[in-house]
């Protein structure tokens, strides 16, 4: 395979806001410790490349997690309990459940169009 085919599912798009405002943070933190500081921006740094690195694509029957030709993970919707996007307005986390096992990522992809994608594709409603 040569990664996400856009004819086989949606490819979620990546959105660069929440690495880049850790990132703001970890500067903002440097007021109360540089120790600190280095710590969330290097965090908001990792997030900001793997926002680059990772998509997320909605076949028919699963959630495919990519990383560039390989998909790393395979989460079929028949599998999942519930799912959830935290903080309304500005979501930042995304959670779903599987019947074996739970997962909690942040969203460094177009939310909107994750939570259009959901809605029409796992029938576990939050």
């Amino acid at each position: 395979m040569s990664g996400p085919d856009p004819s086989q599912g949606t490819i979620l798009a990546p959105r660069p806001w929440l690495p880049l405002a850790v990132v703001a943070l970890g500067i903002a933190c440097l007021l109360l410790n540089v120790w600190a500081a280095l710590v969330v921006s290097l965090l908001g740094l990792f997030l900001l490349l793997q926002s680059q690195l990772l998509r997320l694509q909605f076949s028919d029957e699963a959630l495919l997690v990519w990383s560039g030709n390989q998909v790393l993970r395979r989460f079929p919707y028949s599998e999942w309990l519930g799912w959830t996007l935290f903080w309304g307005p500005v979501p930042v986390l995304f959670y779903f459940r599987e019947q074996r096992s739970i997962h909690l990522l942040p969203v460094l992809f177009d939310a909107t169009a994750l939570r259009e994608q959901l809605n029409s594709h796992v029938s576990v409603q939050p």
